[in-house]
């Protein structure tokens, strides 16, 4: 169902404009990861799973996008996941580590919401990455952020960064900042280096 639906969401994107992919080889060839990426709309989500084919992408989503019973049915055949944002439980570490255990790739947006370049990064995609232990691949979007944008023929770019480790010789809680640092300094960069 992934395929399909990425394969017709793609079709639809292109007649707006195809996207234009940097630093592909990034990507790890094998094994889990988590793909932490910019999020300045619902375009960036649909461009980045696009881009990231063959690999498929299970996505940490807020849990109000599973309401409704086609939008539950929707998240869940693009391999969403539901995570409460306001009172993250248990299940929010819980569910991506099972998904990497498995070598699956996990899409945190680590702004959280949609939001201007500034925003604070949340500590997700790094909890996540440091329990599981895998890498962090960063990854930034310029581009249309809404239909509205589409129309506009705003053109797309994305870029993926080297994969981010937790360093060694720390305790967890350290190597957990250090790799928070790190990750917030590289998505800014590649923000701008595709401006």
């Amino acid at each position: 169902m992934y395929k399909f639906a990425a394969n017709v969401v793609k079709g639809f994107l292109s007649l707006f404009g195809s996207i234009k992919v940097y630093q592909k080889e990034n990507l790890p060839k094998s094994g889990s990861y988590v793909i932490a990426c910019t999020h300045t709309g619902f375009v960036d989500i649909l461009w980045l799973g696009i881009a990231t084919l063959p690999t498929e992408i299970h996505y940490m989503a807020k849990k109000e996008l599973f309401q409704s019973k086609f939008l539950k049915w929707l998240m869940e055949s693009l391999h969403a996941f539901p995570v409460d944002r306001e009172n993250p439980g248990p299940s929010a570490i819980k569910t991506p580590r099972k998904l990497l255990k498995e070598g699956k790739v996990v899409g945190i947006f680590p702004s959280g919401t949609r939001s201007s370049e500034d925003a604070p990064l949340k500590r997700g995609a790094v909890t996540i990455a440091a329990h599981a232990d895998v890498p962090i691949v960063p990854a930034a979007y310029v581009g249309p952020n809404n239909f509205k944008d589409l129309f506009k023929r705003i053109k797309p770019r994305l870029i993926y960064g080297e994969p981010l480790q937790l360093p060694e010789g720390l305790s967890k809680k350290e190597g957990m900042d250090v790799l928070m640092e790190q990750l917030d300094q590289e998505m800014r960069a590649l923000q701008n280096k595709i401006k």
